[in-house]
């Protein structure tokens, strides 16, 4: 597998790190300084709070896949066929 630099992706906040694609993967290319921050914070972070950031990480992540048009919709009569939960 290579890594392949796609610079800054706009409809994400990467603030002034590196994007790069690792297959269909993207990552981020942190210093090691801030890398050795956010473990040291989820050591200290209680399970609500590393709970919390989960939450707020997956809604901009949805929100940057929505503005690149990469969502798409199931109406809910569709969705209760599809678990069968229509009688």
């Amino acid at each position: 597998m290579t890594a392949q630099p796609v610079g800054q992706v706009p409809s994400q906040d990467t603030g002034s790190y590196d994007v790069i694609h690792l297959g269909d993967q993207a990552a981020v290319v942190v210093p090691m300084g801030d890398f050795m921050r956010l473990r040291a914070l989820e050591r200290l972070a209680s399970a609500e709070e590393l709970e919390e950031a989960e939450d707020a990480a997956a809604l901009q992540d949805w929100k940057a896949r929505q503005a690149a048009g990469q969502t798409s919709y199931v109406p809910i009569e569709e969705v209760k066929r599809r678990l069968g939960l229509v009688r």
